[in-house]
């Protein structure tokens, strides 16, 4: 299996996940004002903010996991049509949450328990920002089911900030126990794209990476391009990256706190394994994914550590 390939989820018999979300009625009127409010997503709890130059974001409470950004009138994050939306499947598109584990980097659940849990967040809590922009916090921390699996005691924030052309999540995992906690952890964006195939990846030029599809370590020479499945961990980059792509693109940052950058699509063959992404649904993404997964992160009793992903539309 590749370093991304979802096929094969793992789950862990001893932390049986299930559905605890309130029955949410979706508002449609009200999710097309400015502001924040509490709406739904195929039946699931979300809370939709949208600014008043029209540019909107849908954050799902499961997982704390952006499902759309929309931004100049275009929609700028990959979402399956095929995605799960039972409550405790993780949803496949948007910005999903890889905590406290990456991938299978350890005895948890693939990519984490977060992804699946749900998280704490209230509409009416979102702040405004001044220069039309909303702020909103969602909270998850430790239960006896998570401790049961990872024995840490942990408050963890996702915070996402909504400004026009622009989209900032910032991760927070605070320590509240009194012993070191080590986790690895990412957000494994995915960004829409009209045609993967006519797009390049630009600011990882002259970067190491280890190549999980082939399983060697070159060096990455002009930009990434993309037609077969792709999978490769660099290093962050020093300064932010670009993906080209026909009609515009968009500028990608992370904070030095995220000390690797993950590409990843999954190209023809692998996509027709995957259950939940349609045959063609390859095309029309890639996974640029803000990451801390070569070394664990540890954080000390009574300490924070917080890193962002910033996504700007050109």
């Amino acid at each position: 299996m590749t370093e991304e390939g979802w096929a094969g989820e793992r789950l862990y018999s001893s932390m049986k996940v299930t559905s605890s979300f309130p029955a949410v009625t979706a508002l449609p009127a009200a999710a097309q004002a400015p502001g924040a409010c509490a709406d739904a997503w195929q039946g699931l709890p979300a809370i939709r903010l949208r600014l008043a130059c029209g540019d909107a974001a849908l954050v799902a409470l499961q997982g704390a996991q952006l499902l759309s950004w929309q931004a100049g009138g275009e929609e700028q994050l990959f979402l399956s049509p095929l995605a799960a939306h039972d409550g405790h499947t993780p949803i496949r598109g948007g910005i999903p949450v890889c905590f406290p584990q990456f991938n299978q980097r350890g005895p948890l659940v693939k990519h984490g328990f977060a992804r699946t849990l749900p998280w704490q967040a209230d509409a009416a809590q979102a702040e405004v920002l001044a220069g039309d922009g909303l702020f909103l916090r969602l909270r998850l921390a430790d239960t006896p089911q998570t401790r049961a699996v990872w024995p840490y005691s942990f408050e963890t924030w996702l915070e996402v900030t909504l400004l026009p052309g622009r989209l900032d999540v910032e991760l927070v995992v605070h320590n509240r126990g009194d012993t070191p906690l080590a986790f690895t952890a990412a957000l494994h964006s995915y960004l829409r794209v009209a045609d993967v195939e006519q797009c390049r990846l630009q600011g990882l030029d002259g970067l190491p990476y280890w190549d999980a599809v082939a399983d060697t370590h070159p060096t990455q020479h002009g930009d990434v391009r993309f037609g077969e499945e792709l999978d490769r961990v660099y290093p962050r980059p020093g300064n932010a990256m670009e993906l080209a792509a026909p009609g515009g693109g968009l500028r990608i940052s992370q904070d030095a706190a995220w000390s690797e950058t993950v590409v990843w699509n999954p190209g023809p063959a692998l996509c027709e394994r995957l259950p939940d992404m349609p045959p063609q649904g390859w095309r029309q993404m890639l996974c640029v994914e803000a990451a801390a997964i070569d070394a664990p992160v540890h954080v000390a009793p009574g300490a924070q550590w917080r890193a962002a992903q910033r996504l700007h539309k050109l």
